[in-house]
């Protein structure tokens, strides 16, 4: 329940020279937990990271959470309040079947949440822009775009842009999502390998596995980079976590 702020920096020479020093929060994985009342202890951490921007890359909620919907607007006003605040779902979000999904988005939306439902956006600062997409889980829409047809869409509408994507699945990296293009990846999904230990790194995988790979920080694949969070919280029917505290995660942006 200790929350660990961990900083990290991806750097790239084609980062837009208006975004070096652009501080982004990774939240993944909440499933419904509160740290503190009302979540305080969550939104200290937040604030305290001075984010430019927060990303909440899935399981926001767990597919046992109790009043989905109004957990997502306390979550999404809250974090909205400190910093631009995007969002995508996770494979525990669509296990309350495809309505409550919709009023989930719908109350995130409302509390100054975006949400990228197989969508992208653009980000400005210090005059330069950069491209944000995010994906739906696998789980989702049974006719839903494609991540291949996303990204065909943001090289039509941009060229070559620098872009971030926003996906849950850390599982899927290697063999698709590390293929579209994208500058740097965002996921979770992974939990941080649950167990966590010197030298090894993650114990299980979310499906079971052992010592599975892309659970904590950066990887790259197929010329591709990926920054996977630990996450904050645990699905109920999961092992429970050890050696293992949930992760605020910091993103530095640095052009080099």
């Amino acid at each position: 329940r200790s929350i660990e702020t961990d900083e990290a920096t991806f750097t790239s020479g084609a980062l837009p020279a208006g975004f070096d020093g652009c501080r982004i929060v990774q939240l993944s994985d909440l499933h419904g937990k509160y740290f503190g009342k009302d979540n305080e202890r969550l939104y200290r951490a937040v604030k305290a990271a001075q984010p430019e921007y927060i990303f909440v890359t899935g399981d926001l909620v767990d597919r046992k959470t109790e009043n989905p919907t109004i957990y997502a607007g306390e979550v999404g006003a809250a974090l909205s309040a400190i910093a631009p605040t995007y969002y995508v779902t996770g494979n525990h979000e669509w296990g309350h079947g495809t309505k409550v999904v919709e009023e989930i988005k719908r109350t995130l939306r409302e509390s100054g949440v975006t949400v990228l439902s197989n969508e992208f956006t653009y980000l400005a600062r210090n005059g330069d822009t950069i491209v944000l997409a995010g994906i739906d889980d696998p789980n989702g829409y049974a006719d839903q775009e494609t991540p291949q047809e996303l990204a065909q869409e943001v090289y039509a509408k941009y060229g070559d842009p620098f872009w971030l994507l926003l996906a849950h699945r850390n599982d899927r990296f290697a063999r698709e999502y590390s293929l579209l293009g994208a500058d740097l990846t965002i996921s979770g999904h992974g939990h941080g390998g649950i167990w966590r230990l010197p030298f090894v790194g993650g114990v299980f995988g979310t499906q079971r596995n052992l010592f599975p790979s892309y659970t904590s920080g950066f990887y790259a694949d197929n010329g591709a980079s990926v920054f996977v969070s630990r996450g904050l919280g645990n699905s109920p029917k999961i092992i429970p976590r050890i050696f293992n505290r949930p992760q605020v995660a910091v993103i530095t942006l640095e052009r080099g």
